[in-house]
């Protein structure tokens, strides 16, 4: 969707200069000589990006910042004056300005700023989406439960939330929830307007990882073309959230404890330190005691980022919560596409029950979603739920092929292209639908998005 612009200023070929640069990026363009103008566009149109000049034949840019957020609206508005000053500066930006341009500026300069404000701005809605979501749900589904095995995990989080500093490591098996915990800890604390961002340590590669966490300075390495704010500096003022730490590589963890003592860093190619105000919370499937042990992993780093830590429980050991959360996966799927809800039949209950759940509560949040997908009846049976490729509970098998290694060795290689072919397969039976295909998988939609994407796949 392109980003709706209105420029506000008097001097026809600074609006002329801005409104062929910004086209030229797919932006959609209006302008404003005055106040008047600007005012008569603002009630006609909802904007996403303001660029507002401080001196107006008939008002000033402060003033109708003033009432923009008064209003009610959220455009990022970027403030423009030929008589830049500390004082004006500092004025707009408690007005709420992303930031200030003294003109003559340039292009690129304007280009850089923009795109870092779209970004934050995308950031802070989603994270608006999200509390949303939380307010009409209630609960999510990881969170949902009654067995006294969760509650110390709900009391833990309700303490840590009260506090918008310090460092929180979750414990647990794959699959437990403890994204959503972070999240949760997120909405519940004094960060809740600010970005939530979510950085999955294994989802990016080494080699990118540093320039991902810090950013990195134009000719920082070779694709280096532009400066890139890092994810940690995005968070500014809220949290982010590291997952599968213990999976980090030891070249970076240095890095990590240095920014979690200071809290300050400097961009990959930087010399210049920089300060942001950022709560981290933690997440990790592994021992890290044992890593530590092994010397994969900082001791140092570990008892920085344990302040408080909170363990996470298996599904197994949530047995009461086991047929609570399958009704509730069922009810938000049957909303999803838009199907009528059947029953949870009382053998397919004792099914979900008696099954071990390795995969925890996202596997079950697969089964149901398929079960659902491969079923017209008004009640699920256990039947129902062995539909799903593998046996018991969606537990699926490896074929015997695939789980024995040759004679003579196997090029691990070649796993990629049997993953590729298995995507295309789900996709081609599927019709190219994503959900249906990430079902036949046994994955969520965002793992088959990401693996389509690895693989240079079109879905």
């Amino acid at each position: 969707m392109s980003t709706r612009t209105l420029i506000v200023d008097d001097e026809p070929l600074i609006r002329w200069s801005l409104r062929e640069t910004l086209q030229a990026d797919g932006f959609l363009v209006s302008e404003a000589g005055d106040g008047a103008e600007a005012r008569a566009a603002l009630a006609g149109e909802s904007f996403d990006l303001v660029f507002l000049d401080h001196h107006l034949p008939d008002t000033t840019g402060l003033e109708l910042l003033t009432e923009l957020h008064a209003a009610g609206d959220q455009p990022v508005v970027i403030m423009m004056t030929a008589y830049g000053t500390i004082e004006n500066a500092v004025r707009a930006m408690k007005l709420g300005a992303y930031d200030f341009l003294t003109k003559p500026f340039e292009m690129d300069q304007m280009k850089l700023i923009v795109e870092r404000a779209l970004e934050t701005t995308r950031l802070r809605r989603e994270v608006r989406a999200l509390r949303e979501q939380l307010q009409q749900r209630g609960e999510t589904g990881q969170l949902i439960g009654t067995d006294a095995s969760l509650e110390p995990v709900l009391d833990a989080i309700r303490r840590v939330a009260r506090t918008d500093q310090v460092t929180v490591l979750l414990r647990g098996e794959t699959g437990t929830g403890k994204d959503l915990l972070a999240r949760t800890i997120h909405e519940m604390s004094p960060r809740a307007d600010k970005p939530f961002v979510n950085i999955t340590c294994t989802a990016i590669s080494e080699s990118l990882l540093e320039s991902e966490l810090f950013g990195h300075e134009r000719g920082a390495f070779t694709d280096a073309k532009d400066r890139k704010d890092g994810l940690l500096e995005l968070a500014d003022g809220g949290t982010a959230f590291l997952d599968e730490v213990g999976d980090m590589p030891p070249s970076l963890q240095a890095k990590l404890l240095r920014f979690l003592e200071e809290r300050r860093f400097r961009r990959v190619g930087g010399t210049r330190e920089l300060e942001v105000d950022v709560r981290i919370l933690a997440a990790t499937n592994r021992n890290l005691e044992e890593a530590i042990s092994a010397g994969t992993f900082r001791a140092d780093l570990f008892y920085r980022l344990a302040v408080i830590t909170i363990d996470v429980p298996p599904l197994r050991m949530r047995r009461a919560d086991i047929r609570l959360l399958a009704q509730h996966f069922l009810e938000h799927f049957a909303r999803e596409f838009a199907k009528p809800l059947p029953r949870l039949g009382p053998d397919a209950v004792a099914s979900l029950e008696a099954y071990a759940w390795p995969g925890n509560v996202r596997e079950l949040r697969n089964v149901i979603e398929r079960a659902l997908l491969l079923s017209d009846a008004t009640e699920l049976t256990a039947a129902d739920i062995r539909t799903s490729p593998g046996g018991n509970g969606g537990s699926r098998a490896i074929p015997a092929t695939l789980g024995t290694l040759p004679p003579d060795g196997f090029d691990l290689a070649q796993l990629d292209d049997l993953e590729v072919g298995l995507l295309r397969q789900a996709l081609e039976r599927t019709g190219g639908n994503q959900v249906q295909a990430a079902a036949l998988l046994g994955i969520t939609r965002d793992r088959l998005r990401y693996r389509l994407k690895k693989h240079g796949l079109s879905g």
